[in-house]
């Protein structure tokens, strides 16, 4: 009964649903630990607005932003560069 309901053709989607949520908590994660703006305990809230450029800038540039700054933006730059530079003969 069960292999009924629940056909193979549907794990492609369980599985994009599931990087998609993945990919949301991660971001949820990373904001709340590390953001300098989110505060989760009562003393960060009470302090108000805080002037830390500094940690906003750390946050902001962080190393997967560093490492793809100065690179195309290719997803397969080898297959690309071959059907869009043939070779001539």
């Amino acid at each position: 009964m069960a292999s009924s309901t629940l056909k193979t053709s549907i794990y492609p989607l369980f599985a994009a649903v599931g990087v998609a949520a993945g990919i949301c908590g991660f971001q949820l994660v990373r904001n709340i630990c590390i953001n300098p703006e989110v505060r989760v305990n009562k003393e960060g809230r009470a302090a108000g607005v805080l002037d830390n450029h500094a940690e906003g800038e750390k946050y902001a540039e962080h190393s997967l932003r560093k490492f793809v700054r100065n690179r195309n933006p290719e997803i397969m730059p080898a297959i690309n560069s071959f059907f869009t530079n043939p070779e001539t003969e």
